[in-house]
């Protein structure tokens, strides 16, 4: 039986101290979120560090950020060592603005609604929310979102 340092992890330790199932730890390393190696008996082997970044991926997916959207910014990061603070620091600036873009949008949502309530989309040519700025008149006329 081959031994196991304590940085290294099995796919199975992984998962239960991720409070993930193995499945979702293949999934991940599938995507190039996490990595691991081979043992001498060719069992897949992950370092200590996949704990933090599964968490910081549960974390990202909770806040409506896509696994390619993590994925890319984990792929500026070294594969097999810990987040530093700076790197923590730069991650979730991109992802507060993206976060932030959101929230104006869903705000402007939120505002807009009370006023579409009542339209039943007769007046389409009106919409804030469907048709903003009649932008569909210049896309000619009959049934443009259709089309679409």
């Amino acid at each position: 039986m081959d031994s196991v340092t304590p940085t290294e992890l099995s796919v199975g330790k992984v998962a239960k101290r991720a409070g993930v199932s193995v499945q979702t730890v293949h999934f991940y390393e599938e995507k190039g979120l996490i990595h691991s190696a081979r043992n001498s008996g060719n069992q897949r082997r992950y370092h200590g560090n996949v704990l933090r970044r599964i968490a910081v991926v549960k974390s990202a997916q909770r806040l409506g950020i896509s696994l390619n959207e993590i994925a890319e910014v984990f792929a500026k990061l070294p594969k097999h060592k810990s987040l530093s603070t700076a790197q923590w620091q730069q991650m979730s600036l991109s992802w507060r603005k993206q976060l932030q873009a959101r929230i104006d949008r869903l705000t402007q949502l939120r505002d807009q609604l009370d006023t579409c309530i009542g339209c039943g989309c007769l007046s389409i040519k009106s919409c804030k929310l469907r048709n903003p700025g009649d932008e569909a008149a210049n896309k000619g006329p009959g049934a443009v979102f259709l089309q679409q």
